[in-house]
């Protein structure tokens, strides 16, 4: 089946081939949490991003493979919910953006901007966006000979950044995820966000002057 990455809590997980890494993305929670579940092709090491609700549905979906790492992107309880009872059930170590993880639950590494998190032999580096909270990190993928892929968390969505309060919040995160992110990468970037549908920088980019505009 085609991957679109539309989930739904309780619907089937959408399961994306890339050259590498299998990204399995579910939907948890009240709040349509997404969680991916990262595995290496090469040694079946598996990661996941944002244990955010709904133990039950990411321990089955982690399965006898076991879990490496959790990475939580931000501190917002919506996705963390899930963590201490994934961590305590698999043993994983918790990774989390240094200026957020006194926030969170269970966190036995921090990472900043620029740091690598290993999925077998793949790597996520770490890139660092302030403004829908101080320690929010995006996660980058990048296939050999094959496109960019990025985790963004909250900090964007098909449609704009994520909420802020304040407008100096809202100006460091449009000026992060412009010059981190779209400045930096190209048009076929595949980016999968903490709630909702999947979208691309080159569906997004021009939009770009209109979100700046509006300041949210």
């Amino acid at each position: 089946m085609e991957y679109t990455g539309d989930v739904s809590r309780g619907s089937a997980p959408a399961v994306r081939e890339l050259n590498g890494l299998t990204v399995t993305k579910v939907s948890v929670g009240p709040m349509d949490n997404n969680a991916y579940l990262l595995r290496c092709a090469s040694d079946g090491t598996q990661v996941l991003i944002d244990a955010a609700n709904d133990a039950s549905t990411l321990l089955d979906l982690i399965g006898d493979g076991g879990l490496a790492t959790v990475v939580t992107t931000h501190q917002h309880y919506d996705h963390h919910g899930a963590l201490a009872e994934i961590v305590e059930a698999t043993g994983a170590r918790s990774v989390a953006g240094a200026d957020d993880a006194e926030e969170i639950p269970v966190v036995t590494e921090t990472v900043r901007d620029g740091d690598t998190i290993a999925v077998g032999d793949c790597t996520l580096e770490v890139i660092h966006v302030v403004g829908h909270t101080p320690g929010s990190i995006v996660l980058l993928y990048r296939e050999p000979d094959g496109i960019a892929h990025l985790f963004t968390g909250d900090s964007l969505f098909p449609g704009g950044v994520g909420g802020t309060h304040g407008e100096e919040n809202f100006k460091s995160l449009i000026g992060d995820v412009q010059t981190k992110l779209f400045d930096r990468l190209p048009d076929d970037t595949w980016f999968y966000p903490g709630h909702g549908k999947d979208s691309t920088l080159g569906a997004e980019r021009p939009h770009l002057p209109e979100w700046h505009a509006r300041g949210w």
